[in-house]
């Protein structure tokens, strides 16, 4: 068999040219797309790794955030428990001290609720006792209670000695006024006399008094003179019932103090 060396030329040059030509018009644009398309994917995955580092960046924020929102949270509620520990204790101590201050004006008002009782029944049993002993007086003895207790009052200034009577003395001395002989009823002359009488002889001079009826004194006599006083009344037998009274009012669970019921001391 013969070979054509022309065809088989012509065949080789044309296989050429078709790689030349398929290279040229259909495998470079390939590979051009495929380079480009690489490059896209590549851009791709560079922008989805950036986008996930962001993605993370924003999750480690947000978890940042969400930890200190946390702990502020906490923070503002402990600190809202304290301020509420805190209140809740200034409201205790203030009702605590609103019940004390009101116990104690309780038990003040008690006081003085049982300080006037007393008083009040300790002036109805010297008005009782006084009108008692001025008729009995009258009845047994035909003297009258006045009478009675204007010679009390005289035999009272008789028995003074020692330094009340010094002292009296000397304020009698040196007070230019006239001295005040006060009564709780207007004295008749006879027992004016008898005073005056027990004055002069006491402190062996004439003694100058002037005499004034004091409803209050509601049983009694008194002198006073330069601060000085010396005084008789039946309040000074009043003492026993007064305690008496001050005991039943304490059974009574009535809070008086021992100074409410404590009786005075008889003037002198």
């Amino acid at each position: 068999m013969l070979i054509d060396w022309f065809t088989v030329g012509a065949q080789t040059l044309n296989f050429i040219i078709l790689v030349w030509l398929m290279k040229r018009f259909l495998y470079q644009p390939i590979l051009h797309a495929l380079d480009a398309r690489e490059k896209h994917i590549a851009t791709e995955l560079a922008n989805a790794d950036a986008k996930q580092a962001e993605a993370q960046r924003e999750r480690d924020e947000f978890q940042q955030k969400n930890k200190e929102f946390d702990q502020q949270h906490a923070a503002l509620l402990r600190q809202a428990t304290d301020e509420a520990k805190v209140e809740r204790q200034r409201l205790l101590d203030e009702a605590r001290k609103a019940a004390d201050d009101l116990s104690a004006k309780r038990q003040e008002r008690l006081r003085n609720d049982a300080r006037n009782l007393n008083q009040v029944i300790s002036l109805r049993a010297q008005q009782e006792v006084f009108a008692i002993a001025r008729k009995v007086l009258t009845d047994l003895a035909t003297t009258s209670l006045e009478e009675r207790m204007g010679e009390m009052f005289a035999h009272r200034l008789q028995e003074m000695d020692g330094e009340a009577k010094a002292g009296l003395a000397e304020a009698l001395k040196t007070k230019s006024d006239p001295a005040l002989v006060r009564s709780a009823f207007d004295l008749p002359a006879e027992q004016r006399a008898t005073i005056q009488n027990a004055l002069n002889e006491t402190f062996s001079a004439e003694i100058r008094v002037r005499f004034e009826t004091a409803p209050k004194l509601i049983s009694g006599i008194e002198l006073s003179t330069n601060g000085l006083k010396v005084a008789w009344s039946i309040a000074d037998y009043l003492a026993s019932l007064e305690k008496g009274v001050g005991e039943l009012l304490q059974e009574k669970d009535i809070p008086v103090t021992k100074a409410d019921t404590q009786p005075e001391e008889p003037q002198s």
